[in-house]
């Protein structure tokens, strides 16, 4: 099976971690963050203690913003797991941006296709620019989770199916899909 890299997206509370949780059940993965080396830092730096809310997620955009113009640190992180994924044993690789000039310098330089969580249940967090524009960008996929585990894993086994088809399989790979 080719290894395939997917850059997931979606509001904080769609689903995109219980999304990749489920896909894990089909095939081995990898699964990071552009901000996993922000977050460490917040930690040294202003003691941050890993809360989610909007105070928080202001401070880890605006420390990632901070260290992309200083070495793009963000993106070099990223690649180094990318090619670390290369040699694993894992088959996707799931790549968590939020900023769509990120998405799509990540999708060039890792040939990754795109994917979209929504929740309708799940208000856009607007208090920082990289949450409110999550929908600012044309995903490959979109993935619609409408609260019902049963029917997200279903749609994680179907996506897992349709990226990264098992050999002899005959499935196909559907771009621009919405898997609703």
């Amino acid at each position: 099976m080719e290894k395939k890299i997917i850059i997931i997206n979606g509001s904080g509370g769609a689903g995109k971690d219980t999304f990749v949780e489920y896909c894990s059940e089909y095939r081995k993965v990898l699964n990071v963050s552009a901000v996993d080396k922000v977050k460490e830092a917040a930690k040294i730096l202003v003691g941050w203690d890993g809360t989610k809310d909007d105070k928080s997620r202001k401070l880890l955009v605006d420390l990632k913003r901070l260290s992309i113009e200083y070495n793009d640190a963000p993106t070099k992180y990223i690649v180094a797991k990318a090619e670390e994924f290369q040699t694993s044993e894992d088959e996707l690789m799931f790549i968590h941006i939020r900023e769509a000039e990120e998405i799509e310098k990540t999708k060039r330089l890792l040939g990754a296709s795109t994917l979209l969580v929504t929740n309708p249940n799940v208000p856009i967090i607007t208090t920082n620019d990289s949450d409110a524009k999550v929908n600012e960008y044309n995903y490959d996929y979109t993935i619609l989770n409408d609260g019902s585990l049963d029917d997200l894993k279903n749609k994680a086994e179907s996506f897992v199916n349709s990226i990264a088809p098992r050999t002899g399989t005959g499935s196909k790979v559907y771009k621009n899909t919405n898997l609703s």
